[in-house]
């Protein structure tokens, strides 16, 4: 069963909180199986999540991700309780162990982050009345952690990732759980604005060695990471030109395994609604 539906909306935190309400209203007028909550570096994204629940009548909700280190399991399992009352049957949650540029920016130890994914999620089993299995993922990349996630989750929600490694997660966690990829989309015919835009989007991510050394496991080098990533990178990784382009690489997508894509608009300076109204038919 796939809870999540074919295409989805994913929306990171450092959006203004209306936008991100009134996003994910239109996105479930416009049909979206699926809204997506970037969880980000601080505590407090299951507050948002219950605003978006608000706002929505039936749309699943997603967190993409919670962030382990800002989190914790008695925090989680609270907080999905209380939804879980409210909002029956809608929240799922994915999880994440961040990147070490972030953690070790909060003076905490990365070492060892599937050891910590694996704790947590002992953890989380742990509790009085766990948060199940089946209504949790991990933002699984490497073969390990998708082990990981095919072993004590629904599936995975791998961010940034190319067609390729949409392949090996699906090969990573077997035919029988859930792989449902982040996908930024530009929606611009101007192909060399587009990769502006994109490159702009992608040029923090770069330095990342998660993604980075997920990246090299498709067959890109260092080179693909200089200056704010190659053309080759670039257009791997996100989805470029107009509504038909952008359905294709959806499609691709869905051929290399994936059972749900969501969008996130990269446009800059376009009003998310538009993009998603014209995207909304590429399924």
């Amino acid at each position: 069963m796939n809870p999540f539906g074919s295409l989805g909306v994913w929306l990171g935190r450092r959006l203004p909180q209306e936008l991100i309400l009134s996003v994910a209203a239109d996105s479930e007028r416009l049909g979206y199986d699926t809204v997506w909550i970037g969880g980000g570096g601080e505590p407090g994204v299951f507050d948002l999540v219950e605003s978006v629940l608000a706002r929505t009548d039936h749309v699943t909700v997603a967190t993409g991700i919670v962030n382990l280190w800002v989190e914790t399991p008695e925090s989680v399992t609270g907080a999905w309780h209380r939804l879980e009352e409210a909002y029956p049957g809608r929240l799922y949650v994915g999880l994440g162990i961040s990147h070490a540029r972030l953690v070790e920016g909060m003076n905490l130890d990365y070492s060892r982050p599937l050891a910590r994914t694996r704790g947590f999620l002992d953890s989380l089993d742990e509790q009085t009345d766990p948060l199940p299995p089946e209504r949790r993922l991990l933002a699984a990349l490497g073969p390990r952690m998708l082990r990981l996630a095919a072993e004590r989750t629904l599936g995975t929600h791998p961010y940034l990732v190319s067609v390729d490694n949409t392949a090996s997660a699906r090969a990573g966690v077997g035919p029988d759980k859930l792989v449902a990829p982040e996908l930024g989309v530009v929606l611009e015919p101007d192909l060399a604005v587009a990769r502006a835009q994109a490159r702009e989007a992608l040029s923090y991510y770069v330095g990342l060695p998660n993604y980075a050394n997920n990246w090299k496991r498709a067959g890109f080098t260092d080179a693909d990471l200089d200056g704010g990533g190659s053309d080759r990178l670039v257009d791997a990784l996100i989805a470029l030109g107009d509504a038909d382009a952008i359905g294709e690489r959806i499609a691709a997508h869905r051929s290399a395994g994936a059972d749900h894509v969501c969008l996130q608009v990269l446009n800059a300076g376009t009003d998310h609604a538009t993009v998603l109204r014209e995207l909304a038919t590429a399924r």
